[in-house]
Order: structure tokens, then sequence, then C-alpha cells
């Protein structure tokens, strides 16, 4: 479908449009608004490309790890021109600095539910069911002794019709240890074999043949509307998997160990980032995912993007939200002097968990 490398590439390219789709609610709330946004880039740092339409320069930064747009009065401590200044941030009323700030967590939600919702619509309800078909035989087995082989279908067990695969423990589990018939279909003839069935090593008052079956993908439609339903329970499910993804990640516990994987050591937590170079493998695997799983996963990254602005901390946009209301709240400004330094040591943790992603992607990539 995508090939290896345009595989990669597209997911690459999709994550740097989610942050722009963000960074673009932003910008379109503050011009709704009447506020001035003088800059709008993506990624941080030393700028590499820019160009200005307008009052508003646009380009690329050479940190790949965001986005931002900048609005005039939302640093404090910023000289404003006289003519601004009926266009600041901090001249904006409540209302208008939470439109502009929570317009592109919004955007992000709301991108995450339109994939789903496609996602649901196209797909259908999808489960892979075990047929009676043999997938695989255990070496060394009861079936393997009897002869049984991969591709066959299982037709009886000791005069008992396999239908569904649960027939088959329900046949084998009361009879271990008694050498009894079993007739398979192989390529439409039928052959009748004898086997003497093994115990299960979890339980040996129970049998065990050594065989694992086939499945075949069933699909239910799902119809429009219900599909919509459907994505806005899946986005709200993500999202409380969002919080404790965050909330596992930054416990020193999963810290040190994931320092330790950068070594080669073993990840056992879930709670492990992925960065542009994991999600460009990720990409290079799409044939293998099949393109559904691949909707699935960026509605998931549009998520992740959502529910981590919203944590009411600095500099991300739950913490600018929080400020607003607190202003309006209490009717007076925040000190911002004594929210520095949570900013600063929040800046550091997403700095260090950023390049630990990344080291971890490069030196000990995650199997899917």
């Amino acid at each position: 479908m995508f090939g290896d490398f345009t595989g990669a590439v597209t997911m690459v390219v999709a994550l740097v449009g989610f942050v722009v789709i963000h960074e673009a609610g932003h910008f379109l709330a503050a011009k709704a608004a009447g506020l001035k946004a003088t800059e709008f880039f993506i990624g941080f740092g030393p700028r590499i490309w820019s160009f200005k339409r307008g009052e508003t320069e646009y380009g690329l930064k050479a940190i790949p790890a965001g986005g931002y747009v900048k609005i005039v009065g939302m640093n404090p401590y910023e000289e404003i021109a006289p003519e601004d200044e009926g266009r600041t941030y901090r001249s904006a009323t409540t209302s208008q600095k939470l439109f502009v700030i929570l317009s592109g967590i919004a955007l992000n939600f709301f991108l995450a539910f339109a994939i789903l919702w496609g996602v649901f619509v196209g797909y259908g309800d999808q489960e892979w069911v075990p047929n009676t078909t043999v997938y695989a035989v255990v070496e060394g087995s009861s079936a393997d002794l009897a002869g049984i082989e991969e591709g066959d279908r299982l037709v009886s067990i000791n005069g008992i019709s396999i239908d569904v695969w649960d027939d088959v423990p329900a046949s084998v589990g009361p009879i271990a240890g008694e050498t009894v018939p079993i007739v398979v279909d192989r390529n439409g003839s039928l052959f009748n074999l004898t086997a003497t069935i093994g115990t299960n090593e979890a339980d040996p008052s129970r049998g065990f043949l050594g065989v694992g079956p086939d499945a075949e993908l069933l699909v239910t439609e799902i119809a429009f509307f219900e599909g919509a339903g459907r994505a806005g329970a899946e986005v709200w499910r993500l999202t409380g998997m969002a919080y404790g993804f965050i909330g596992d990640l930054v416990r020193p516990s999963t810290i040190g160990e994931l320092v330790s994987g950068v070594g080669g050591g073993e990840i056992t937590t879930d709670a492990r980032p992925v960065s542009i170079v994991g999600l460009a493998r990720i990409g290079s695997q799409a044939d293998e995912l099949g393109l559904a799983n691949v909707l699935y996963l960026m509605a998931s990254i549009n998520v992740i993007l959502g529910a981590f602005n919203v944590i009411p901390l600095l500099p991300l946009d739950g913490g600018h939200a929080a400020i607003a209301i607190y202003e309006k709240v209490f009717r007076r400004p925040a000190n911002l002097q004594a929210l520095a330094p949570i900013a600063a040591a929040v800046i550091a943790l997403f700095v260090f968990i950023g390049v630990l992603s990344i080291l971890l992607d490069i030196t000990n990539p995650f199997q899917l």
C-alpha cells in the first residue's frame, strides 16, 4: 500500500500536519477575536525558513518538537506598540482568551473524532474469529504424532463433531491420556487419524492436542450516525488512556527503566514515549498494519496531543487557560514570576523525555 519509505514519510508528514492543525486553531481563533498574531512557526530554536504575509511571519525552525503562534501581549513583559494596544492578548476578555487557548486542543480532538468516525463507518466492527482450520501444530505434540498438518480442517474428535474452535478444547479436555479417532478434511478429502491425547502443562487433568487455530475476519457494518457515537465514545476512552499513560510516564521508576533501555536494558513498562523516529518506523510497517490501524493510530496521536495540552501547567495551553480563569475569579493578575520556575521545570522534563524517546527509538526500537 505505502511501501517502507513512503509509509515512514506519510507518518512524519501526518504528525507535522497535526501540529500545524493545532497551531492553526490558535491562529484562526486569535484572528477571529481581533488579536494580533505576529508569528506562526513549526518547531523551535533557530529559524530555518520563513516568509511574511500581512502582519504574520510563517516558517519552520530547527527543533521539530511542536510549534507555536506568537500573539502580541501574551508575554506580560513585552513592550507593546501604541497602535497594537487594543489587539493584545492581555487586553482580551476571559472568554476570548479561552477561545484562543482551547481552539487548538479542540481541533485535535475533533480531528481524532472525524478520523475514528470514518474508520468505524468505513471498516465496521472487525473481529478475528478462530475457525476449525489448523494454523499451527506443536512439534512433538499429540497432533504432530497423529499426522495432523497445518491447513487441515478438524471434522471430529472422538466422534464429537467440531463445528467451532471452542469444540476442540471442550472435546479434548476430558480425555487426557486416551487414544481416540480424529477425522480431518485435507484439501477436500477426509482422513481418519488416531491420536493419544496429551496432558495440559498448566492442568495435568486436562487433555492437550497441540494445535492452534486459523482465524477469519468477521466484519459487522456500522451505520453512519452510530459510527459518530462510537467515535465519540472511543475518543473519551483514548483520552482516559492518554492521561494514564502520561501519569505512568513521569514516575521515577518508569524514567529509570527507560534510561536503562537506552543501554539495551529490557523495557517492560507500557508507558514508553515514541519520537518522530519511532513514528517513522511504524509508518514503514504500514503494509503490515493495514490502513484502518494506521488511521486509528493517527487518531490516537491527536487525542494524545489534545490531552497533553489540557494539563494545567505552563507553558502548555492548559496552563494559560488556568491563569485566565484564575485572573477572572480572583480579579487580579497571576504572579507569573512565581510560576516561572514551574514552567522551566516542565520544559526541562519535556525536553528530557523528548531526547530520551529519540535515543530509545534508535538504540532500542520497539516491536509492534
